[in-house]
């Protein structure tokens, strides 16, 4: 790849053709999960790390097939390389997480080594508490701790302590990355009276360049929701905030984006008993940087982007039938991340909803047979691409949730 240029993250749908994309594959932080603490990571079931990267190779394959694959852990790497950064970023980390004691330990350690040590954690066995620097479990899940909004990257206000080791490490890349040129914005920080509220990556979606969509419910908080409000004010001209309450539980509801995704121009992924159930309300915010917002409620999340010229068609998780719905659901059946418009990665495991698809004119193609080369996404106008993800869904997201794309080229509406 050449980097004599540097990468200008820019973001202006949900569906343009995918230039750039971070990654982070599961690694050993996925095994120093046990039942005692799996909870406390966030997960309702501990993962077994040969499954899951045998899930995550053909999705991972697919996505170098199409576009420029950038990793988490090599641009970390790069940027502890700087001394400064690296002093920083130990500061930082030791003291939110109350263990300073180990700063001068991990001053030594090289960039290779300190990198590891914070995606996988410290373990010491002799201690009770094995981890004294917790490992990083939910990292696979790229999604969440940074969003790219238009030429910005926004670092989210997590809603659990348990994920902040991840926003810092990402503004360490976005501000120090020598492949990296982006301004880096934390809009809860800068925007909300004493940094109350959450904000996560999962429950933002750009419908279009001038319409935002977001989530709330368990992570993304009204606080939080109100602070993207002013960093959409901000950026000047008129924008369209449209909100969208989500259940609190099951924990399959954590994001709007395991409820409702974008597939094409004119096609959506939705989870019915959610987003078309007049219980859980769906608001329209009009920004503009001159006024104060103007907020009215909509019927729905549908008829709200109908209203500004986006008719979508609804194609309907576990293929609208009752039992499969919910089910599929559960493991991430809506959570589809578009390549292309019209070219999408879900999980195979997800049959009925991957049957909706195809007759809905999606051709079905296998994930293991693109990322081989065997076939060529660009023979279709139409496709989805399917890879094995047992192990992966048993984390608790899907396709859109392990990836954060960075580029992705303007879409003609």
């Amino acid at each position: 790849m050449d980097y004599s240029r540097r990468i200008k993250p820019c973001i202006n749908s949900e569906i343009g053709k995918l230039n750039y994309v971070m990654l982070h594959a599961p690694g050993c932080e996925i095994e120093n999960m046990i039942p005692e603490n799996a909870h406390k990571y966030l997960f309702s079931d501990i993962l077994n790390l040969n499954e899951a990267k045998e899930d995550y190779k053909n999705f991972e394959g697919t996505l170098k097939r199409v576009s420029n694959v950038l990793y988490f852990k090599d641009l970390l790497i790069d940027v502890l390389k700087l001394d400064s950064v690296r002093a920083e970023l130990l500061e930082k980390i030791c003291k939110r997480e109350d263990i300073t004691y180990l700063i001068d330990y991990l001053c030594d350690f090289s960039a290779e080594e300190l990198a590891r040590t914070f995606i996988e954690g410290l373990d010491v066995p002799s201690l009770s508490e094995r981890f004294v620097m917790a490992p990083l479990p939910n990292l696979f899940f790229m999604r969440d701790a940074s969003i790219t909004i238009w030429d910005n990257v926004i670092i989210s206000k997590m809603a659990t302590t348990v994920r902040d080791r991840e926003t810092l490490l990402l503004d360490a890349i976005f501000r120090h990355s020598t492949i990296i040129d982006t301004e880096v914005v934390h809009p809860v920080e800068y925007y909300s009276m004493d940094g109350i509220g959450s904000i996560e990556g999962g429950d933002v979606l750009i419908a279009r360049d001038d319409i935002i969509l977001c989530g709330c419910g368990a992570r993304t908080s009204r606080e939080g929701a109100d602070a993207l409000v002013e960093h959409l004010r901000s950026k000047g001209g008129k924008k369209h905030l449209i909100l969208q309450e989500l259940p609190l539980e099951p924990d399959s509801f954590i994001h709007l984006d395991m409820v409702f995704t974008m597939l094409d121009i004119d096609r959506c992924m939705v989870y019915k008993p959610v987003i078309m159930n007049p219980n859980f309300k769906t608001f329209h915010v009009e920004v503009d940087g001159r006024n104060k917002p103007i907020m009215t409620e909509e019927e729905n999340l549908l008829s709200a982007l109908a209203k500004l010229g986006m008719d979508l068609n609804p194609i309907f998780c576990g293929n609208d039938k009752d039992y499969p719905s919910k089910r599929e659901q559960w493991h991430s059946g809506a959570n589809f991340f578009a390549f292309a418009p019209g070219k999408v990665l879900g999980y195979e495991r997800n049959y009925n909803t991957i049957e909706a698809l195809g007759n809905n004119g999606f051709e079905i193609l296998k994930a293991a047979d693109v990322a081989s080369g065997k076939v060529n996404v660009d023979d279709y106008q139409r496709c989805v691409v399917a890879f094995k993800g047992n192990e992966l869904a048993r984390g608790g997201g899907g396709a859109r949730c392990m990836t954060m794309p960075l580029l992705r080229e303007q879409v003609q509406w």
